[in-house]
């Protein structure tokens, strides 16, 4: 499909609110890479060094320690953009300027400390993502914590700061918290609650993991038994998922979640496209294969959602 498409021109029909430069920058991210005017989206993210550690994320693929290699995977396979924390973004955004939209993930947190009730650091600034050239902003919130609304608030001040220079946000809604049973922090009704908070606090993008066949909350297994809300099939629950999000009406992307088979993997992303998802961000699923398979795995991906388009 060409750049302009129908498709781009309707799914930017739905940010109406919006300024110019907010859709210029959503348009820049669907008219890139081997998805181009499809309205699906593959996204590199790489912000697992600091979430997870180096040798946890790196060391399956040694040559994945240095930032220009995720740089460089994410353009020769075609991804729509790259997404990484202020330090990976800083050490090789100035090699690869131009050659593929960056997002610029504002706020990260490690796994040195223990805490039931997490919240992540604002790490880096609005003016940060337009020092580097990033065509988006992204942010975690962790609906679940008891310090999600601190979290939300943040969020809220720099969609607003993000807007007004033009910059689009996209939500990691990562449901986790001692209120939550581990289980439930992938419930479908849980993923499709935190979606939709993020897209009421002006999500341009949501990302999720993709939701299992569980019902963690009481009062919503009423309401999913009663309407025979159907949850047994990957299709299903993202279409849940993506009605949630204003019946469709904004983009949601589905991690790929932990490392897992190939077979495995793909099977998921058949069901995210059957049931309406516009897409993937797929980080140690890709970077810590080697090169070779990594490259295969997102084309691969990629002809998934074109078909589904």
């Amino acid at each position: 499909m060409a750049a302009g498409t129908d498709r781009v021109k309707q799914i930017l029909s739905w940010y109406s609110s919006d300024n110019v430069g907010v859709k210029t920058n959503l348009a820049r991210l669907m008219n890139h890479g081997a998805l181009a005017g499809t309205g699906k989206f593959v996204i590199l993210p790489v912000d697992q060094g600091f979430e997870h550690g180096p040798a946890r994320s790196f060391a399956p693929n040694p040559p994945a320690y240095d930032p220009d290699y995720h740089f460089q995977l994410a353009i020769d396979s075609g991804c729509n953009a790259y997404a990484a924390p202020l330090g990976f973004l800083e050490a090789a955004a100035d090699k690869f300027v131009g050659q593929i939209p960056t997002i610029l993930k504002l706020n990260n947190s490690d796994m040195l400390a223990k805490i039931e009730q997490p919240i992540s650091a604002v790490t880096a600034t609005v003016k940060d993502a337009v020092r580097l050239g990033c065509a988006a902003i992204g942010y975690t919130i962790y609906p679940g914590s008891s310090a999600r609304n601190p979290m939300y608030e943040a969020l809220r001040e720099l969609i607003r700061e993000a807007k007004e220079v033009g910059l689009p946000t996209i939500v990691w809604a990562y449901p986790r918290g001692a209120g939550l049973s581990k289980e439930g922090e992938q419930a479908v009704d849980v993923v499709a609650y935190s979606a939709h908070v993020s897209c009421e606090l002006g999500a341009h993008i949501v990302k999720v993991k993709p939701p299992k066949d569980v019902v963690e909350q009481a009062e919503a297994k009423k309401v999913f038994e009663k309407y025979e809300i159907p949850t047994k099939t990957m299709a299903d629950r993202v279409r849940h998922v993506v009605q949630s999000c204003f019946n469709g009406k904004r983009i949601v992307i589905f991690s790929g979640g932990e490392t897992k088979g190939t077979t495995e993997l793909l099977e998921d992303v058949r069901g995210m496209a059957a049931g309406g998802g516009f897409g993937s961000i797929m980080g140690r699923n890709a970077f810590q294969r080697p090169r070779a398979e990594a490259m295969k795995l997102l084309g691969d991906v990629m002809e998934i959602y074109r078909k589904a388009s």
